[in-house]
């Protein structure tokens, strides 16, 4: 393990593959299989670009005007995407976490959010990241409420698929029936839509091409298992992607606004309980009661 200015570098490996966790916001920094990477990466001493890999709590993606209203009482959050006007990602993006068990294949990092004037709940948190051999990484996300009222709560992550070429040349598939439509400010704009006949439908395996995507799918197609699964492949491999129930929808991105040498070189997945502005709308969004826990996990293997 060493320091840099992500914090401590939680550096993991089991088989072939190999990853690396930040102190930083229990960030997923990297990771690779045999020596190729699976997501977009970025250095110890660069703060991670467009949320790469990092955690998004307690509310993925966007808030409206940063305000929402909770059992009668109206929050203002701060306007970290100013440009649109909107609170985005959650508050614990850039906090330290402090290691509470680790291994040569895993790690388990937690953080304890404390109330703020924008979210006056308090929320200790667990993130455990285990490489498999056999299985790749899985991510293990709990949120317990340690606080004396009902907190509203969702969470996402941010990981951008990569298989080493750009994503216009990749066949994409998605488990997601359903899109959300979205106004300029990248704000829900009226109820999910089948994407049947849309340039969102990736139902059965096609080319990305030129088509932009920033758009949170829903109605996930799951297996047995009760996982969602994404595979991106490219003219020399695959990389697949898996949510479980606890994450009932899909943002996914096609890197149109990352630095410039990662370029639609990878494609935003991030699982999420609740879709934008969910806070504020109230639409999947959880009630977390005192002494209640909430989980979700997901994974990423080549193939």
């Amino acid at each position: 393990m060493s320091t840099e200015t992500s914090g401590a570098q939680y550096r993991l490996a089991a088989g072939d593959f190999h990853a690396t966790v930040t102190e930083s916001g229990a960030g997923l920094r990297e990771l690779l299989h045999r020596g190729e990477p699976l997501l977009l990466s970025y250095g110890p001493d660069e703060p991670a670009p467009a949320a790469f890999g990092q955690l998004l709590i307690p509310w993925p993606n966007r808030v409206r005007d940063g305000r929402y209203t909770f059992d009668g009482r109206t929050y203002q959050l701060d306007l970290s995407e100013p440009e649109l006007g909107n609170a985005i990602h959650g508050l614990t993006r850039w906090a330290p976490w402090q290691a509470a068990g680790q291994g040569s294949d895993r790690v388990i990092l937690t953080h304890r959010l404390t109330g703020s004037a924008g979210y006056p709940f308090r929320l200790d948190l667990t993130a455990a990241y285990t490489l498999d051999a056999d299985t790749g990484l899985t991510v293990r996300l709990t949120a317990r409420n340690t606080g004396t009222r009902t907190a509203p709560y969702a969470h996402g992550m941010h990981p951008y698929l990569t298989v080493g070429e750009p994503v216009d040349d990749c066949e994409l598939q998605l488990p997601g029936h359903r899109f959300q439509p979205v106004d300029e400010r990248m704000l829900p704009e009226g109820p999910p839509l089948p994407v049947a006949g849309t340039p969102y439908d990736f139902t059965a395996p096609r080319r990305i091409g030129d088509l932009p995507i920033d758009r949170a799918f829903t109605d996930l197609v799951r297996d047995g298992d009760g996982r969602a699964w994404v595979r991106l492949a490219g003219s020399r491999r695959a990389v697949r992607f898996w949510s479980d129930r606890a994450q009932p929808w899909l943002e996914v991105y096609t890197a149109d606004n990352v630095p410039d040498d990662r370029w639609r070189r990878g494609l935003g997945v991030e699982p999420m309980t609740g879709p934008p502005n969910a806070l504020a709308s109230g639409t999947d969004l959880i009630r977390l009661a005192p002494g209640e826990s909430c989980t979700g996990s997901w994974g990423v293997l080549p193939g």
